[in-house]
Parts: structure tokens; sequence; C-alpha cells
């Protein structure tokens, strides 16, 4: 155990000062962090919303709007396949989350089955005299709820990066719900109606011919839906506009949207793949002098007129926009529309102020803990103290290095976690030194003392880190914000402590050997 092979003293020296080097951007503020060259370590700890401040948003998925739209869709399918093959029906429609209709000859009724089976092989399909109930099964629907609630997720993440906002928090919570957490967002309310829009932008021709009183009394020409237009526009157009129910152009076809100024003015620039510009190029180029509605959300936000085509696949779309809205909607079209709309059901708001109080009262914590320990061992140990002490500084620093390294997310449990491992880091030592003692007590050398005393207590020290080092795992395996973030402490943790008792305490008692050969241990 006294035997320390050049390369084994040149590795621990170097981890030593690599993570020295990988901490110390942590002594500097963020900007200048940043600025560091890039071959320099520039990491630095991740704060997370209960220390630096920030908005905690719980959302609820729509899950039942997509399988309502989706059952739409299946009403459109059906209708066409029954057409198709001549089979007569009636009150094909939506109801609550399926899909009814009957067979009007009840010799069809096999034939029926098997279309829409054909159709849909995921459907429950009961059929009683001829009339046909149709539903999304079990296992479709949980199915349909994950795929809805992970693009949501990842609609979000898009989002979010665009604002530019650090190490957001961003998980699904149960089936059906998102937890966002931000740390450092100065304003939440334009965090909220960013995520909060659904962004489902669309272009259809403007109906000419429909008279809008009509159509506002109730009398929509077939074909077409009358659409309010936005907030933005109020005052500008008509009200509302009668427009094709068909879609020229969908808004997935985008690949690329900035806010620009045209005449002075905020607009958004926009440009559609190969295939959305060829469809925008013949819309523009059959209906020349027609006015084509850009609908976001429901809602006309611009319904400007054909004057000649556009065959690049570029647009403008202009509004009585300003700057900071024209830049909200650049950055929702290139991040796409969300698959379902979303609720806020839960909101905090965590003050910068009282984050600096937590970091106040953790630095506090982390000092006297240190302090204390540093004491006791130099009181109890003597001259070993100090080494073990040097140790604990070294498990210190190589803590946040890993921290900084993997840019995990410090949290209030995190500091805790921190402040319980330089408390458990010391009993490494405390179990190699007491054994030290015993074997000095039995009448061993000092050099035979020492060897024992690390090789016997070695198998204790790695049996308690590793059981306190499962619990860790499981605490992040199945624990959720906060929790993990004390987990993850607590594991790296366990982990530099491994490493500083075993390898560094072990090093620089082995080197004070070597040198002051001593003849009784001050122990």
């Amino acid at each position: 155990m006294l035997q320390f092979p050049t390369w084994k003293i040149v590795l621990v020296l170097l981890l030593c000062a690599f993570g020295v080097g990988v901490a110390a951007p942590n002594l500097f503020s963020r900007d200048a962090a940043e600025k560091l060259p890039s071959w320099l370590p520039h990491k630095q700890i991740s704060l997370g919303l209960d220390l630096q401040g920030g908005s905690h948003l719980l959302m609820e998925v729509d899950v039942k709007s997509v399988v309502t739209d989706a059952m739409n869709s299946l009403v459109d399918e059906i209708r066409t396949e029954l057409r198709k093959a001549q089979i007569g029906y009636v009150g094909l429609g939506v109801q609550g989350t399926g899909v009814t209709f009957k067979v009007t000859d009840p010799a069809q009724t096999d034939d029926a089955r098997t279309l829409v089976r054909k159709i849909n092989n995921q459907l429950d399909v009961a059929v009683v005299d001829g009339q046909f109930t149709l539903k999304l099964g079990e296992q479709a629907l949980k199915d349909e709820t994950k795929r809805t609630v992970d693009q949501s997720i990842e609609i979000i993440s898009r989002r979010v990066d665009e604002t530019g906002t650090r190490e957001p928090t961003i998980q699904r919570e149960g089936e059906d719900r998102i937890l966002v957490q931000l740390p450092g967002v100065k304003d939440p309310e334009r965090i909220k109606q960013l995520l909060g829009k659904t962004a489902k932008l669309t272009l259809h021709l403007v109906d000419p011919t429909a008279s809008l009183a009509d159509a506002e009394a109730g009398h929509v020409p077939p074909g077409t839906m009358l659409v309010p237009e936005s907030e933005n526009q109020k005052g500008r157009g008509p009200g509302a506009y009668v427009v094709g129910k068909r879609v020229v152009v969908g808004g997935e076809r985008l690949t690329d949207a900035q806010a620009t100024f045209e005449q002075g003015r905020p607009v958004v620039s926009f440009r559609f793949d190969t295939a959305g510009g060829k469809r925008f190029g013949d819309a523009t180029r059959d209906n020349v002098g027609k006015q084509l509605a850009i609908v976001l959300d429901g809602k006309v936000i611009s319904a400007p007129v054909i004057r000649e085509p556009i065959l690049g696949g570029n647009g403008i779309i202009s509004g009585n926009f300003t700057t900071e809205e024209a830049q909200d909607l650049a950055l929702l079209l290139r991040a796409g529309a969300l698959p379902a709309p979303l609720t806020i059901l839960e909101e905090r708001s965590v003050g910068p102020s009282l984050g600096e109080d937590s970091i106040r009262a953790g630095k506090i914590a982390c000092v006297v803990g240190f302090a204390l320990v540093v004491v006791f061992m130099a009181l109890v140990y003597g001259f070993f103290g100090l080494i073990a002490n040097v140790a604990l500084l070294i498990n210190l620093v190589l803590l946040l290095g890993a921290l900084s390294l993997l840019q995990a997310t410090l949290t209030l449990p995190g500091i805790a976690g921190i402040v319980l491992t330089m408390g458990m880091a010391v009993d490494a030592n405390v179990l190699i030194y007491e054994r030290i003692r015993e074997e000095v007590h039995a009448g061993r050398t000092p050099i035979s003392a020492i060897a024992t005393g690390f090789e016997r207590a070695f198998a204790t020290i790695v049996d308690s880190n590793l059981t306190t080092f499962i619990a860790g795992a499981l605490l992040y395996v199945f624990g959720s914000g906060p929790v993990k973030g004390f987990a993850v402490t607590l594991s790296l943790g366990l982990m530099t402590t491994l490493f500083t008792a075993v390898m560094v305490t072990r090093l620089m008692v082995v080197m004070w050997l070597w040198r002051a050969r001593p003849k009784a241990l001050p122990v």
C-alpha cells in the first residue's frame, strides 16, 4: 500500500491540477469567464431557479384537441372511402372523442367495417344495427398522448433556446403535463405569451364573392370559413375575413423567419422549403389581384393583395407590429407550431433577492462547516489532521470542477449536498487514522502501522461510500427537480471523496514518511 510508482504520482498530480483549472472559472463573473481564450476552461456551475430567481411553470397539454382533430380528419377519410365504395350512410360526424355514422343498407355493414379497419387498424369499432361508433384504442390513445407531449417539449425547448435562457429545465410531469423552470428570466410575462401560443400558421385565399355581413349573420358559403382579424389588425381591416378552408401553404413548410424592417416598419420575412415554395409560387401566380390571408392561431394577422407572382419561396408578413412583436412572431414561426394548446396550471416566480439570500446562506454554511471540520481534524489528529484538511480542500475543488465540467445545475439542496459531502469526506480519513492508531498501540512500526491502516480501512471506505452512492443514484432516478440536484452533488462528492481519501491522502502521507523517517507517528 505504500508503493507509489512515478506514473501514479504524476497522474494524481495531473488530476488535481485539472480539477483546479476546471473549477477556476467560477472565481470570475459569467461574462468574464466567456471572454477567456477558447483553449482555457471557461464553463461555470449553473445556478438553479432557487438561487438566481426566474420562473416556474407547470403546463397541461390539451391532448383532447389533438384527438378531436384526428377524428375530424378521420371523418373526411371515411366520407371519401364510403363514397368510392358506394356505401350509403347517414349521420357521419364527430361525437365526443369518437366518430359515428349509420349504414343505410344493413347488407353493406361488413363492407363498411372492413373499409374502416383498412383506414385505421388501431380503432375500436362497435356496430349495433348498422350504427358505427369508432374510437381510438387504449394503446393508440396512450401513443398519441406520448407523441403529442414529446413534440410539445421539443417545440418549447426551441422557443426557450431562442430567447437565450441559460440552463432551462423542461421535463414531463405525469402523462400530459410539462414542467418548465427558467432560471434568470427577467420578463416572465413575455415567456408565458411565447409558450402559450400554439403558433399554427396557415395561408388561405380570401373569397372575394362572399358577403361579410351574411357570413357574420351565420350564412357562410360552403367551402369557406369566417376568421376574425388579430388584435394588431383591429381598425385596419374589416374585422373579419371569409377565407377558403383549403390551406394554400402551412407553417410546417417554413424553413426560416426573421424580424426585419420594410419602409421603416417592423415586418417578418419568411422562407418556405422547396415544396412549400412551389405551392406558394403557384398560388400567387394563379391568384394575382386577390387577397391572401395569413392566419395565425385562428386569427388573420395580415391579408395583403397579391400584386405579382412570388416564385422564390420568400414572403413578408406585414402588420401593425412593434419591434418586439415582430421578433416574437419570427421566433414562434422558426420554432414551429405546438401540436396542441397549453394551459398554465401553476406559476411561481422566484425573485433574485431571494436567490442571493440562499447563496449567501449556502456560502456561510459551507465556510462554517469547512472550518469546524478543519479545526476538529487538527485537534484530534494533529499533523495527520492537517494532511486530511488539505485533502478536504482538494476534494472541494474537484467537486466544484466536476459540477462545472458537467454543467450541472446547482440548487439549494445541491448546496446542502456539498456541505454534507465535506462532513462525510473526512469519515474516510477518520477510519484510516483510527486504524493506524490501533496498529501503533499493537506495537507495529510506523511504516507497518500506516501500510496496515490504509489496507484494512480500504474495504470499509469503499463499502460505506458505495451504499451511499446507491442511495444517491436512486434519488436521481426517481426524484425530480431539487431532489436530483441533491443527488448529483452527493454522488459526485462521493467519487471525489474516494479519490482524495484513497489516493491524495495516501500520497501525502507516504511522501512525508519517505522524507521524515519518523520513529513515532504524530497521530
